[in-house]
C-alpha cells in the first residue's frame, strides 16, 4: 500500500447505528466518486449495536429502541433515501396518554403538558398529581423574569424545575419522565444539555410557561399561513407529523438496509480494536491494531463507538483526551416484552403506557403499551408489553436471571394493573453501559473534548455521547464525522 492510500482510507470503528450511518455515507461518497476507501470495523459478531428487532408469532418486538422523534428528521430521511419510505409509520397519536403512577394507582399525565410546561389552565388545577402548593408555584411562574447574569453556566434539571415549579413537579412529572428516556437522575442531568430549548427559554424570557405560549402562538399563524415553523420545542414540524416514527417492521429494517449498502469486503467483525497509533515515520494518518495482529492503515480514522471505549484507545496518543472522555458517565437498562393473547388489550388502560417515579419503590421506572403506541406490532386483539428496568438508580437489576426479572416484571404489573393473564412469551435484554449521562457541565466538557480532538487531525467522533442520545442524533453525528474525514483526506 502507498502511502497516498493510505491517506485516502478511512477506518470506520464501531457497527451501531452511529458507524452504519458514517460507513454509508463514505461509501456513497467513493462509488461518486471520492477518492477514498472506507471500512468499517465492529468487535462483535453482529452490526447494527442496540437496535435489534425479533419477530415472535406475529409481534414485533424491539430489543433495544423502539422509535425515533419525528421532530428530528435525520432518521426518517435516511429511510427515505434508502427506499424505506413506506415502511414509516408514526405514533397512534389520537391513542396518547400517558400515566404516572401516583400513590400506588395510574393517573394520566396533565393535558397540555409540554414535557414540564403547562400549557392549559384546568388540567393542571385538577390533576392529583400536584399539590395546592405546587399548582400556586405554576401560576407564579408567569410572572418570572429573564435572570440576565444571574442564570448559571449549567444546573441540574432537578434544581432547574424546582425553581421555575417546586419539587412535587419534579418528583412526580419531570423526573419520571427523564427516567424513562435516560435511565438517568434529574439530580445530575444537565439542563443545559438535555433540555436546551428550556434553558434557553429562560435566558430569553425568564418565565417557561409564557415562552412556551408564545412558541405556540407563532406556529400556529405560521401554519395558518401555510408554512412550516419551529416550535422553541423541537424541530420544524407540521401539524400532521406524530411524536413518534418508527418502521412497519421494526427498526432493525433500518440498519439492515444500510448493512446492504456496504462492500462485505470492507466490514471486519470479531475482533476489537486494541490500539489506533499514528502512523509510522510521524506520517499522517493511524495504524489501527486488531486482535490477532491484524493492522489497518487509514488517513482518518471515526470512533463511533462508547466514550469509556473510545478513552480506552485514546487516552495514549492524549491523556487529556482520554481524561475527558472517562467523565462522561454511562446508565445500563433492561427490557422485559411480555405478549399476551387476544382478549388482554381489553383489561388493560387505553394509550401508550406508564411512568413510575422514584418515591413508588418499584424496580420498573416505565411499561409501554406497545400494541397501543403502534399498529402493526401486536396481532389483532392480542398485547404485547415493554417493561424498562436499570438505569443509574438501580444497576443491579442486570444481574437478575431472566426468570427473576420477568417473575419482578410481573408481578409489579399485577399490582399496579390488577393484570394476571399468563404471557404467550417473554424476551428479556440487557443493554450494560449503553446511555451516556449528560451530567452538569456536559457542553463546556464536549467543547473540551473538541478541542483535544482537534490536536489529532484525521480523528473524528461520533455517538451518543455528545449532542443527542436519540437515533436522530446517532444518524447526524456518524454522517458529520464522515463528511469531516472527507474533507480531512480532500486537503
Amino acid at each position: 500500500m502507498t502511502e497516498r492510500d493510505r491517506h485516502e482510507r478511512v477506518v470506520v470503528v464501531g457497527g451501531g447505528i452511529s458507524g452504519l450511518a458514517s460507513a454509508y455515507s463514505l461509501a456513497r461518497a467513493r462509488r461518486a466518486g471520492a477518492p477514498i476507501e472506507e471500512s468499517l470495523i465492529e468487535a462483535k459478531e453482529r452490526l447494527g449495536g442496540v437496535i435489534r428487532t425479533e419477530r415472535v408469532e406475529g409481534f414485533v418486538i424491539e430489543a433495544g429502541p423502539d422509535s425515533f422523534l419525528a421532530e428530528k428528521p435525520e432518521a426518517a430521511a435516511l429511510a427515505r433515501e434508502l427506499g424505506l419510505g413506506d415502511s414509516l409509520l408514526g405514533s397512534n397519536d389520537s391513542e396518547r396518554r400517558t400515566y404516572i403512577l401516583h400513590h400506588g394507582r395510574l393517573v394520566p399525565l396533565p393535558d397540555g403538558l409540554m414535557l414540564l410546561v403547562p400549557t392549559r389552565l384546568w388540567p393542571m388545577v385538577t390533576t392529583p398529581l400536584l399539590p395546592l402548593g405546587s399548582k400556586l408555584a405554576m401560576a407564579a411562574e408567569w410572572f418570572t423574569s429573564p435572570p440576565g447574569e444571574r442564570q448559571p453556566a449549567d444546573e441540574s434539571v432537578a434544581s432547574f424545575v424546582t425553581r421555575h415549579f417546586g419539587a412535587a413537579m419534579l418528583e412526580n412529572i419531570a423526573d419520571p419522565l427523564l427516567a424513562g428516556v435516560y435511565g438517568g437522575d434529574s439530580g445530575s442531568l444537565s439542563v443545559r444539555s438535555v433540555l436546551p430549548r428550556f434553558w434557553e427559554m429562560e435566558r430569553k424570557h425568564g418565565s417557561l410557561t409564557r415562552a412556551t405560549l408564545q412558541a405556540m402562538r407563532h406556529r400556529r399563524e405560521a401554519l395558518g399561513n401555510g408554512s412550516e415553523v419551529g416550535t422553541g420545542l423541537g424541530s420544524t414540524m407540521k401539524s400532521s407529523l406524530p411524536l413518534f416514527m418508527t418502521l412497519k417492521e421494526g427498526l432493525e429494517q433500518l440498519t439492515n438496509q444500510l448493512i446492504r449498502r456496504l462492500d462485505p469486503a470492507r466490514v471486519s467483525l470479531g475482533r476489537r480494536v486494541v490500539s489506533v497509533e499514528p502512523a509510522a515515520g510521524g506520517g499522517r494518518g493511524f495504524v489501527i491494531r486488531r486482535e490477532g495482529g491484524v493492522t489497518h492503515d487509514a488517513g482518518a480514522v471515526v470512533l463511533a463507538m462508547p466514550t469509556h471505549e473510545a478513552r480506552r484507545l485514546l487516552s495514549p496518543l492524549n491523556p487529556a483526551l482520554g481524561t475527558l472522555l472517562g467523565e462522561i458517565p454511562y446508565s445500563s437498562s433492561m427490557t422485559v416484552s411480555l405478549g399476551y393473547d387476544a382478549g388482554a388489550v381489553a383489561q388493560l388502560p387505553a394509550g401508550f403506557g406508564f411512568l413510575v417515579p422514584r418515591k413508588e419503590k418499584r424496580r420498573m421506572l416505565a411499561c409501554t403499551f406497545v400494541h397501543g403506541k403502534f399498529k402493526h406490532r401486536a396481532p389483532e386483539g392480542k398485547a404485547l408489553l415493554r417493561c424498562f428496568l436499570g438505569g443509574s438508580r438501580d444497576p443491579e437489576v442486570l444481574g437478575l436471571s431472566d426468570d427473576e426479572a420477568v417473575a419482578r416484571v410481573r408481578q409489579e404489573i399485577h399490582e399496579i394493573l390488577s393484570f394476571s393473564a399468563e404471557p404467550l412469551f417473554y424476551r428479556v435484554h440487557r443493554w450494560p453501559s449503553s446511555m451516556a449521562q449528560y451530567v452538569v457541565g456536559h457542553a463546556e466538557r464536549v467543547k473540551a473534548i473538541q478541542a483535544e480532538v482537534a490536536k489529532l487531525p484525521g480523528l473524528f467522533l461520533a455517538g451518543n455521547a455528545f449532542s443527542g442520545i436519540g437515533i436522530s442524533d446517532c444518524i447526524r453525528t456518524g454522517r458529520t464525522a464522515a463528511e469531516g474525514a472527507i474533507a480531512h483526506l480532500m486537503n
